[in-house]
């Protein structure tokens, strides 16, 4: 099936008046609403204990089925233009089910406690609008503009991405939760409530300093320690950078990184309001650096990391090898001799031939775990 996907939706050119932007857009916009109606019928199992008090039913109800309609329309014109009609026949059909499903019960019933969910509203949503922003983003500004948006790759990029946003209890359970049952009596209230008072702008940037000196040293371990770099690979192995490539992470990765995280910000004691403005600023920037732009921003790239600078990182080139660390800050790159900057764009990507990582979601999770494979 994996394969099929690949060969059928991957290097696919969107030229328009074709009829094939309109099928992508059609099947895109009926799974997301598909996937939506079930979070409509299902939310005590599917949505995000955090985000249901925000939701409104009737704006979600409204948003559902303009999705649906727009989907069902982009199906029909792709019938009438692309060459195989099946793809518009897909859309369509899938429009039709999210209807079905959606004309149901639409009311989000109270959901009381924190039982065992998955964040698939989470995943709709977070990929509906980094879609809506990044796309047109990177058609509008490429630095590669041969590169295809259904590059080769993206069936699997997309994969993880489900897995991280779907999977928010799971990693929870592997990082919060152990910080918390062994750390909870062991920290100073005092400390906390001191450094909590501060402003929000002074924690946020003190949480980037903090945080992003552990993310370093974390991510140089997985590149310098041979069995830590098998896990770090599968994050290299993408040919062709673009927003989706920063969600081909490794679980034990995930979990490490996400670990060196919440330390720092459980023991001193940030308050949520600057954790959250924290949160969704890593998860914007940590898109935005491996996303398909030419943008080199002269003078800030040298204060925060930006596309140019986290490409480098990605560089399958000698002198970019072990290169580039901070997730944020390259002063720390800077200050431990890591640092690189050409006066150029990078311009090849993936792992250097003596490190071979498989396709496909299952093999690279494996490919850890097996001693077939030379290491660089």
């Amino acid at each position: 099936m994996t394969d099929f996907l690949r060969e059928r939706y991957e290097e696919v050119d969107l030229t328009p008046g074709q009829g094939k932007i309109t099928a992508t857009v059609s099947i895109g916009l009926g799974v997301l609403a598909l996937l939506g109606s079930f979070c409509f019928l299902y939310p005590e199992l599917l949505t995000t204990p955090e985000f249901r008090a925000f939701y409104n039913a009737e704006v979600l109800r409204i948003a559902l089925f303009i999705g649906i309609g727009i989907g069902f329309v982009c199906g029909f014109f792709s019938v009438l233009r692309h060459q195989e009609k099946r793809y518009g026949i897909i859309g369509m059909v899938l429009a039709c089910m999210a209807a079905l499903i959606g004309s149901g019960r639409l009311d989000v019933p109270p959901v009381e406690g924190r039982s065992l969910y998955a964040g698939l509203d989470y995943f709709i949503l977070t990929l509906l609008v980094l879609a809506l922003v990044f796309i047109p983003l990177e058609r509008a500004f490429p630095k590669d503009p041969d590169q295809k948006t259904l590059r080769g790759g993206w069936v699997t990029d997309i994969k993880y991405f489900l897995f991280s946003h779907v999977g928010l209890q799971l990693i929870s359970f592997f990082t919060i939760i152990p910080i918390q049952v062994v750390l909870h009596d062991k920290v100073d209230i005092g400390f906390q409530q001191a450094i909590a008072s501060q402003p929000l702008w002074l924690q946020f940037i003190e949480i980037l300093i903090v945080i992003d000196l552990g993310s370093y040293w974390i991510h140089r371990a997985f590149h310098e320690v041979p069995w830590l770099w098998k896990f770090h690979a599968v994050h290299h192995s993408t040919t062709q950078m673009d927003w989706l490539a920063s969600s081909r992470l490794h679980v034990v990765e995930i979990i490490a990184n996400r670990f060196v995280g919440y330390l720092p910000i459980f023991i001193l004691g940030f308050s949520p309001s600057a954790v959250y403005a924290y949160l969704v600023f890593v998860s914007f920037h940590a898109i935005f650096i491996h996303a398909n732009v030419r943008f080199r921003f002269p003078g800030i790239r040298w204060l925060i990391a930006t596309p140019e600078f986290h490409h480098w990182h990605h560089s399958s080139e000698d002198e970019a090898v072990d290169k580039n660390y901070a997730a944020f800050l390259p002063i720390y790159d800077k200050l431990f001799g890591t640092l690189i900057m050409p006066n150029r764009l990078a311009a090849e990507y993936g792992t250097r031939a003596s490190t071979k990582v498989p396709e496909g979601v299952v093999d690279q999770f494996l490919f850890p775990f097996r001693r077939d494979h030379r290491q660089e």
